[in-house]
């Protein structure tokens, strides 16, 4: 079982927050540090106000040196893919090979309204995202010397020198997700090194997790080829007045917590709570900390919890 942290930096944070929860984090042994991709916080005030995700991401690879760093995910309708491929490969550079890029074909409008960024609708969305894949990756993997052509509904790109390369090679791992029966799962096939749902039921989990098995196989890839996971809001602690406090930190119940998430408990209960996860076929799992001032969240997480996973599947 894989651990990794997952934060909201549009709710309330600044670049230092970020970065102590970063190193905090590659000091307590968890595998990764991702952030979300939004502009706008959602029923908060968001102070001091957002940050963008890749130039933090850039900033958090220089003053770090074993976590690796990504984003859940990346909204298509944000950049335009040339200019993505070359932010995206020179943070992988930048940190010595370990980005993954989580992309989605973005979904708040408000945020887009907030910031004059044009909002399609949803099937165009997704066209641009798959577009988006296909142009991102066949920068990246085109040998240097060569160019890169792309004709699309939505984007065109002519004798690109495709440059830069990422420090993997071909390509950072990709990280697709989401809820859709078919196109979802099919891009995921195609492109994916990891399948990601965010906040399911267990019975929606193994439902999801199951189509994107079918769709690899139609592929011609190993159902087994990618990482399956899943992102859960945190709220541990070692008793019921912890578990209280922390909750009302980031302005939830208990019992709603506990209804919507299996990382809320004592370590015995969320080790309980998560194999069920494990067993509908999650291998991975994000921890979407809420309150990043509460780093000893973190380290509660790390010494109590994550043993007991490791151990026990």
């Amino acid at each position: 079982m894989d651990f990794r942290v997952f934060v909201e930096p549009q709710q309330g944070a600044t670049y230092s927050q970020l970065l102590a929860v970063a190193q905090t984090a590659e000091s307590l042994g968890f595998s990764a540090f991702f952030r979300s991709d939004h502009y706008l916080a959602m029923e908060c005030e968001g102070l001091p106000g957002p940050t963008d995700s890749w130039v933090t991401l850039a900033g958090i690879a220089r003053e770090t040196s074993t976590i690796r760093l990504g984003t859940l995910v990346t909204s298509a309708t944000f950049r335009y893919p040339g200019p993505l491929a070359i932010s995206v490969a020179q943070v992988d550079e930048m940190s010595g090979g370990r980005v993954e890029f989580g992309i989605g074909a973005g979904w708040f409008e408000a945020e887009h309204r907030a910031y004059g960024i044009p909002f399609p609708p949803l099937g165009e969305r997704f066209d641009r995202l798959e577009e988006q894949l296909a142009i991102i990756t066949g920068m990246w993997a085109t040998p240097v010397g060569e160019t890169f052509d792309f004709a699309g509904a939505h984007y065109t790109v002519a004798g690109s020198p495709a440059l830069p390369k990422p420090a993997q090679r071909p390509h950072p791992p990709i990280v697709i997700g989401g809820g859709g029966p078919k196109r979802t799962p099919a891009l995921a096939a195609r492109y994916a090194s990891e399948f990601n749902l965010a906040f399911p039921t267990l019975e929606f989990t193994g439902t999801q997790f199951g189509r994107v098995r079918a769709a690899l196989q139609d592929a011609g890839r190993d159902p087994d080829d990618i990482t399956y996971s899943a992102a859960f809001v945190v709220c541990a602690a070692r008793d019921e007045a912890e578990l209280a406090r922390r909750a009302a930190a980031i302005g939830r119940e208990v019992d709603e917590l506990r209804k919507n998430s299996p990382l809320v408990g004592t370590p015995e209960d969320i080790a309980d709570r998560l194999g069920a996860f494990v067993s509908a076929g999650v291998q991975r799992v994000y921890l979407q900390l809420l309150d990043l001032s509460d780093l000893d969240h973190l380290r509660l997480f790390a010494t109590e919890v994550m043993p007991r996973l490791r151990s026990e599947h």
